[in-house]
């Protein structure tokens, strides 16, 4: 695939959340376009450089269905955030500090959660963007649901934070740890669906 769709998930440490995330994430997507099409990468805004994911979180993705084999830890910087054609992060301080790395990325960061707030009214009525350049590219449909989702901010209340927010279970009990992936695991499917191929 010449042309990857690419996103960003964000944390803090890069070793439970946004791990979590991206594992996740790639794996739908990877099924609905396939491998290759879209890249779904993380990094810590304070990361835990080279570690790799935390031994509770990594418990509860792979029970949930998907591998943690081979994740290294990386640290958030400007070119990451430049590259990505959408940055979801674990919550909106995140979103934040993605934004004062590179400022243009005010245009498509979203924390997760409310990314899969904005998309749920738009259902099935999304666009494809590939198909309808006739590229059938992924990158081409991610910006078309950036946009879409973009445009749904200011038509309905915002989240509160608690509904916005990935909780952050680094060092808690492991309630803490299921919780992080019960809200993950909400909204995926969501996510997923808009990010995959219509």
């Amino acid at each position: 695939m010449s042309n990857p769709g690419r996103v960003l998930m964000v944390c803090t440490g890069n070793i439970c959340r946004s791990p979590f995330l991206e594992r996740a994430l790639q794996s739908e997507l990877d099924r609905s376009w396939g491998a290759g099409a879209v890249e779904v990468r993380s990094a810590g805004t304070g990361a835990l450089v080279g570690s790799s994911m935390e031994p509770a979180a990594r418990s509860l993705l792979e029970s949930n269905g998907y591998s943690a084999e081979g994740f290294v830890a990386r640290q958030l910087h400007a070119e990451l955030v430049a590259e990505a054609d959408l940055v979801l992060t674990a919550t909106r301080a995140h979103r934040g500090k993605v934004a004062a790395l590179h400022p243009k990325a005010l245009q498509y960061v979203f924390s997760f959660r409310e990314f899969a707030d904005l998309v749920v009214p738009l259902g099935d009525g999304l666009p494809d963007a590939g198909a309808a350049m006739g590229t059938g590219e992924a990158a081409d449909h991610l910006r078309t649901v950036v946009m879409a989702a973009k445009a749904q901010r200011g038509t309905r209340a915002p989240l509160r934070d608690d509904d916005a927010d990935i909780v952050d279970p680094y060092r808690q009990p492991q309630v803490v740890f299921d919780r992080m992936a019960t809200q993950i695991m909400e909204a995926l499917p969501i996510v997923a669906r808009a990010l995959g191929r219509a």
